[in-house]
């Protein structure tokens, strides 16, 4: 599973909100708890990522495949895996009163080293941690108290042979139609960042091509 994949389910819940407002009446809870909810002591942000994690088919990435909708023990569970060069994919758990503990969690969208996006379920604009719906927010990183990124696997691992195999064709079309190569061709490539220039007589991986290529786009 990968990273863009949790994150795609995550986008396609933008938007959706508890009925009536204020109640924690939501999908996700009725999910969680097997039956439908509502009330102060249901709050929800946490049961959004394990329902999003569980749509994917990875709910053993969330809490080893367990349930909790209780933030602090997310984050305690993982808390040998705690990051804080945040990625799209990892979880993000913040508090707004100046405390340390876990009073909210979110899924990276993405990062620029002042501030974070994410992708959260029961925020909002007038209240970050208990707004009833799901919504892209940004926020200071003075925000985050913690973060972990699951076992994702990387993009390029999914590729399939076929098409690995359509990557490849292409590629060869494109050598075809330039001039003979020679010890020059090798010179730009390595320029270009495609090789490093080692073994010019040996077989690459595919793991090796398909790298090559993706640098040559």
């Amino acid at each position: 599973m990968t990273a863009e994949r949790i994150l795609a389910v995550a986008r396609g819940e933008l938007g959706v909100t508890e009925s009536p407002a204020g109640s924690n009446r939501v999908k996700y809870n009725t999910a969680y708890y097997r039956r439908e909810v509502s009330g102060s002591a249901y709050p929800w942000c946490c049961a959004f990522l394990w329902w999003v994690f569980r749509q994917a088919g990875a709910a053993e990435l969330f809490f080893g495949g367990s349930q909790t909708a209780y933030c602090p023990a997310l984050l305690d569970f993982h808390k040998k895996q705690r990051v804080t060069d945040y990625r799209p994919g990892d979880i993000i758990f913040f508090n707004f009163n100046g405390r340390g503990n876990a009073a909210h969690v979110g899924l990276c969208e993405s990062w620029d080293g002042r501030c974070i996006t994410t992708i959260d379920g029961n925020t909002g604009t007038g209240n970050e941690a208990n707004g009833g719906a799901v919504m892209r927010r940004t926020r200071d990183k003075k925000y985050i108290v913690g973060a972990y990124r699951p076992a994702y696997k990387e993009e390029d691992t999914d590729l399939t042979q076929e098409q690995f195999e359509a990557m490849l064709t292409a590629w060869l079309l494109r050598q075809a139609a330039q001039p003979a190569s020679s010890w020059s061709r090798m010179a730009e490539a390595k320029a270009a960042g495609i090789t490093d220039g080692t073994r010019p007589g040996s077989f690459a991986t595919r793991e090796e091509v398909a790298t090559m290529i993706m640098a040559a786009r």
